[in-house]
C-alpha cells in the first residue's frame, strides 16, 4: 500500500509539473489582451441555429 501510495504521489507531482510547463508555455507564447480588443469566436457558418428553434411563449 505505501508503494501505490509512493507512486500516486509522484503520478501527481508528474502531472502538476506538466500542467505548469504548459501554463508557462501558454503565457510565453499567447498574444497579449488589451482592453477593448473584440474577442474572436470562430463558429461554422453552415452552423445550425439552435436559438431560432425556441419558443418565447413559455407558460
Amino acid at each position: 500500500m505505501k508503494r501505490l501510495a509512493t507512486w500516486v504521489f509522484y503520478g501527481v507531482g508528474t502531472i502538476a509539473i506538466a500542467y505548469l510547463a504548459l501554463y508557462a508555455y501558454a503565457m510565453f507564447t499567447g498574444r497579449d489582451l488589451q482592453p477593448g480588443d473584440p474577442i474572436r469566436i470562430f463558429r461554422n457558418p453552415d452552423a445550425p441555429s439552435y436559438s431560432a428553434l425556441s419558443t418565447s411563449s413559455r407558460a
